[in-house]
């Protein structure tokens, strides 16, 4: 079998989107589960709007994601003489031909098709004036006068176009630039890739695409088309949706594994199963499978297998993931700490931002604002339990979970108290918080010395 090679090709005229990213994972999916090669392409030839910072982060997107790419990567600005040389080629095997029809023409002659009920397209006028260079001239493809261009799409099924529906498109445009479709047909030709996976969106320069592969006697690649992600009303996914840049993601503190989980569902399935491995993915992921029908994006959906992940990652991980939102807290927590905060709070964080919100009440000698429904508990009775407590805790010769937790629990006993008399006045004074985990995980994740710092401190 040939080897497979597939290729992600984004312009850097923005963020890299969730239907792009998308669009990367089916690609690096299918080139990674037949052993092959998935290339990165950066389409940057509109040089009004492309910039630097989005090309930086599109790349930072796919890291994140982990979607690594083989090769160099190829940046379509600098390879322009190479276009260009396929064009002349065209033009000499009378393939393409010079034209110097305004934009003003053009139209005109698209508005007389129209008062005819025809398809408005380019007329034709130049193809046999035989003209050569000039200010102002664009190069054309000659299409063919009959005939339908079919292939077999991966995710559409059999798609046929009548050539008489196509227009003499332009390859080269007056200022020199190559078009779209010259473009990446010359580049996909050059890198080998055989399969192009991409939104249905350019399904109608499919056919195009395919006359100049023909012209320029290339191979055919596989072309395989998604449906655009919609938003919960059916209507084009928006910012309205809850729908953001892959980047936004990263920084809402998303765990990469479940945003590439969560894409992939839409639009491929596998039985029903919703969660699945990278390796999982790499090893069923065939091109098959494809939806043909629109998916709608469920950001519900997207948190819950975001808690999952979270939950089952291992805490050295997550620590490792979190550590930079911790940062951004202010709090200057070690890796060691965080790790033994893990247990205490995934199960109650929905991403790595509320994770490290809790975290960071853990700052040893941070002045923990209380909230007003944990204020309530310190009240002059809690405050007496706290003191009580406090003198205990210090007398502890070992302040570890067991000890702690033997500690409060023969306090309450021998007090005859219930635990809610006890527990939030004292987690209300540790963290500030009326909810969290066990007091006694609190004290030890804390520490004697900065448990018995802010104890006092509230006692004051």
């Amino acid at each position: 079998m040939k080897k497979v090679i597939t290729r992600f090709a984004p312009s850097p005229t923005g963020h890299l989107h969730i239907g792009g990213g998308r669009t990367a994972i089916f690609c690096w999916l299918l080139a990674r589960h037949f052993g092959g090669e998935f290339r990165l392409r950066i389409e940057d030839t509109d040089s009004e709007r492309s910039r630097q910072e989005y090309t930086d982060s599109i790349l930072a997107s796919m890291k994140w994601l982990g979607l690594d790419w083989d090769g160099e990567l190829t940046y379509q600005s600098r390879r322009l003489d190479i276009y260009n040389a396929y064009v002349d080629k065209l033009i000499e095997s009378g393939h393409a031909y010079w034209c110097d029809c305004s934009p003003e023409d053009v139209e005109a002659m698209r508005e007389v098709a129209r008062a005819k009920g025809e398809k408005p397209r380019y007329n034709g006028r130049c193809r046999e004036r035989g003209l050569g260079p000039g200010k102002g001239r664009v190069v054309r493809l000659r299409v063919p006068d009959e005939g339908r261009i079919v292939f077999e799409d991966m995710v559409k099924g059999h798609i046929a176009v009548d050539a008489a529906e196509l227009d003499d498109m332009v390859l080269r445009r007056a200022d020199g630039m190559p078009t779209y479709n010259m473009a990446v047909v010359a580049d996909d030709h050059d890198m080998g890739v055989t399969h192009v996976l991409r939104g249905d969106d350019h399904v109608s320069n499919t056919p195009k695409q395919i006359l100049l592969y023909q012209a320029l006697g290339f191979e055919l690649p596989t072309f395989g088309h998604v449906p655009m992600i919609l938003g919960p009303d059916k209507q084009k996914l928006s910012k309205r949706h809850g729908a953001r840049a892959v980047i936004e993601y990263e920084q809402d503190g998303l765990l990469p594994q479940a945003l590439v989980n969560y894409l992939v569902r839409l639009g491929w399935s596998h039985g029903d199963q919703e969660i699945f491995s990278l390796n999982e993915l790499v090893e069923l992921f065939d091109g098959t499978s494809l939806n043909s029908a629109a998916a709608a994006f469920d950001p519900e959906k997207l948190q819950w297998l975001n808690a999952h992940y979270l939950r089952e990652t291992p805490p050295a991980r997550v620590a490792e993931m979190v550590a930079p939102f911790v940062e951004r807290q202010g709090a200057g927590l070690g890796r060691e700490a965080l790790e033994k905060l893990v247990p205490l709070y995934r199960e109650r964080a929905a991403n790595l931002v509320d994770l490290a919100a809790d975290m960071a009440l853990y700052q040893s000698g941070a002045d923990i604002a209380c909230e007003e429904k944990a204020a309530k508990f310190l009240t002059d009775e809690g405050k007496g339990h706290i003191a009580a407590l406090r003198e205990i805790f210090a007398a502890l010769p070992e302040f570890d979970e067991s000890s702690l937790e033997a500690a409060i629990h023969d306090y309450v006993e021998k007090g005859g108290l219930k635990f809610k008399q006890v527990g939030p006045p004292l987690r209300a004074a540790l963290i500030g918080r009326a909810g969290g985990p066990s007091v006694h995980l609190t004290l030890c994740a804390l520490g004697r010395e900065e448990s018995l710092r802010r104890l006092d401190r509230v006692l004051s």
